[in-house]
This record gives C-alpha cells, sequence and structure tokens, in this order.
C-alpha cells in the first residue's frame, strides 16, 4: 500500500548570531524574533531570544562576539512568507539608557546546508535636530515600537534612517519533504548540511 503524500513541508533550522561590528559603540546584546506568512507555523524551538551583553574583543577586529544560539522548526504548505529573522541590538547611551544600536532583517536561507549572511543594520532617524537634540537629552531615541516592521515594507519609505553596524550570522538549514511537494531548493539529494557526505556504508 503507496504512503499518503505529505501535505505540508518541514524547514528545520538552526545556527547562532556570531558576532557583530558595531565601531562606534559597545557593551551590546541583541534580540531576534521571526516573521513568517500566514501558512507557516512554529512545530518546536524559539521564535525569539536575547542574547548576553558583550564587550568588544581585544584583538585587531573589535568584534562583539555573541555566538547566541537559534533553534526552531516551522512546517508550512507553500513557501509563500518565508520566515525571516529580525534582529534587534541594544546599548547603554552616555546616560546609561538602553537605546537602540541597529535594526535589521534577512531571509532564512532557501537552500540546505550552512551558511553564513552579515546583516546590515540601520538605525531610525529624528526628522530634524531640534528633536535630535530632544531624544538625545531625554535618552529617549526614536525606535520601532514593533521591531517586526523591519521585515515588511508597509511604510518604510516614509521612515529616515542611518546605517550604522553589521551583524554575522550562521544558520544550518534543513529541509523535509519540499520536493515532494514539488518545490526544488538545491541539488538532487541535498537534505543535509552541505559540504559532508554521509559515513560509508549507511545508506544516503
Amino acid at each position: 500500500m503507496a504512503a499518503a503524500s505529505p501535505s505540508v513541508f518541514l524547514l528545520m533550522v538552526n545556527g547562532q548570531v556570531e558576532s557583530a561590528q558595531f565601531p562606534e559603540h559597545d557593551d551590546l546584546y541583541c534580540k531576534y524574533c521571526f516573521v513568517y506568512g500566514q501558512d507557516w507555523a512554529p512545530t518546536a524551538g524559539l521564535e525569539e531570544g536575547i542574547s548576553q551583553i558583550t564587550s568588544k574583543s581585544l584583538d585587531a577586529r573589535r568584534a562583539l562576539v555573541w555566538n547566541f544560539p537559534i533553534d526552531v522548526t516551522f512546517k508550512s504548505t507553500n513557501p509563500y512568507g518565508w520566515p525571516q529573522i529580525v534582529l534587534s541590538v541594544y546599548g547603554p547611551d552616555v546616560f546609561g539608557n538602553d537605546v537602540v544600536r541597529g535594526y535589521g532583517a534577512v531571509h532564512v536561507p532557501f537552500s540546505p546546508g550552512r551558511h553564513k549572511r552579515t546583516v546590515p543594520m540601520f538605525v531610525p532617524e529624528s526628522t530634524s535636530k531640534l528633536q535630535k537634540f530632544t531624544s538625545w537629552f531625554m535618552g529617549r531615541r526614536p525606535e520601532y515600537t514593533d521591531p517586526k516592521v523591519v521585515a515588511q515594507g508597509e511604510g518604510r519609505e516614509v521612515t529616515r534612517v542611518r546605517s550604522q553596524g553589521f551583524v554575522t550570522l550562521l544558520f544550518n538549514v534543513v529541509t523535509k519533504d519540499m520536493r515532494k511537494l514539488g518545490y526544488d531548493t538545491g541539488p538532487p539529494d541535498t537534505q543535509g548540511v552541505s559540504g559532508h557526505s554521509p559515513p560509508q556504508g549507511l545508506p544516503t
């Protein structure tokens, strides 16, 4: 008796928010969350997280290293609304208040395997010099009430922003049953981490 065809596919993502480069800032922490379409649903793992505070390394790179883990599994019936990870980086200002130091977003890689992504970060800007001075003096910098808007297009064109820093992510992506549902995400038989062949004597 033939097995029933799958009605959903799985996307399994693990990895880490590895590090960041913010030349003008130190003692930063990172929050992440996932944004996805209506047909997607998480089945395991964490959709959001917050890292520890880290300081710049003492070597020439002056990197902010978090190595903060990501581990989540989604199911869906179609690729529309493919998950994005939204990053928000925070740190202290001169008055000791936590203020946003950068927002960024990137899609989870579409093909199975190991992937590295460098995400450019940005911060919203005040629309006038008076607002900029007032927000600096009051310790209340412009920020989004919901960071998930970073992954959406609506209203973004009227927001003034400034580029500031980069965050590096590592992804290990595994998909299941996408090919059975008619979706081609890479070379044949690529269902695991790319670059690693199975041990000899084991079925592929």
